[in-house]
């Protein structure tokens, strides 16, 4: 089986490091025409001039703030104005880590507008065209913690879980055009973000790093962190005509980590 996305246009959020870069990568290399999105524009371009262009592409990014919905909704809506997307890769980082008990109600809002309505509001712009081609790939990147959430996550535990939900009934109602929308529950994957993470646990818990990491990857059953290039590798077959029977799902790729069902 070979994976061919020639004459296929892709938006990946988050795409100037880790997984999001990964996966623009692997869709480029299948032969989309990738549009890299992300705040920090130095890091964009040099993304930029990573991606693979054996098929002709004309790669491009775009520079948007997550954070600032405001201005978000702005950028989004303008770029779209003369412009559609086969493959939509909604992905950001998550917000801070912390408890229940650290956070406050603002805390909430600001990672609701983080990670609900930048998906929501970029899902319905893209899905103009997609429903007049009547054709689409939406995949969401989300995290196992959805299924068994952790106590320093609370802020994206919550609203992640939200996301899942609301992707589920989008999916239903327009899988008659030929839309598919899917959900990735990332495992540890060794990310910048991941690493982050590891130094939050470590202070938190006063463990020293290396003994922190060493001990979460021994509870990974395949033995190991998750590398990127593997993320890319389903979103690749997601974003393809093979899974168009797939949709509304919730993935795991976390090398076995997860115990529920």
């Amino acid at each position: 089986m070979e994976i061919s996305l020639k004459g296929k246009r892709a938006l990946v959020g988050g795409s100037s490091r880790g997984l999001g870069k990964a996966i623009a990568i692997q869709l480029a290399q299948c032969g989309a025409e990738v549009t890299l999105m992300a705040r920090n524009e130095e890091r964009l371009k040099i993304a930029l001039a990573e991606l693979p262009a054996s098929f002709g592409q004309q790669h491009n990014y775009l520079v948007v703030d997550y954070a600032n919905f405001e201005e978000f909704q702005i950028t989004i809506a303008a770029w779209f104005k003369n412009r559609q997307v086969d493959i939509l890769v909604n992905n950001t980082n998550g917000p801070a880590p912390g408890g229940v008990l650290d956070k406050t109600i603002d805390d909430y809002q600001r990672s609701f507008d983080l990670l609900f309505k930048t998906v929501c509001f970029l899902t319905m712009e893209a899905l103009t065209g997609m429903r007049a081609a009547k054709y689409g790939r939406i995949i969401n990147l989300s995290s196992i913690t959805v299924k068994e959430p952790l106590q320093n996550l609370v802020l994206s535990n919550s609203i992640r879980s939200a996301v899942l939900s609301w992707s589920k009934t989008l999916a239903r109602e327009i899988a008659p055009l030929g839309i598919t929308v899917n959900n990735i529950l990332t495992g540890y994957f060794d990310t910048e973000r991941l690493n982050e993470i590891y130094r939050v646990q470590s202070e938190n818990k006063g463990i020293p790093l290396p003994e922190l990491k060493n001990k979460m990857i021994m509870e990974i059953p395949i033995g190991r962190l998750g590398v990127p290039e593997e993320f890319g590798y389903l979103v690749a077959f997601l974003a393809s005509g093979f899974s168009s029977y797939i949709t509304g799902a919730n993935i795991p790729i976390d090398g076995g980590l997860l115990r529920s069902l």
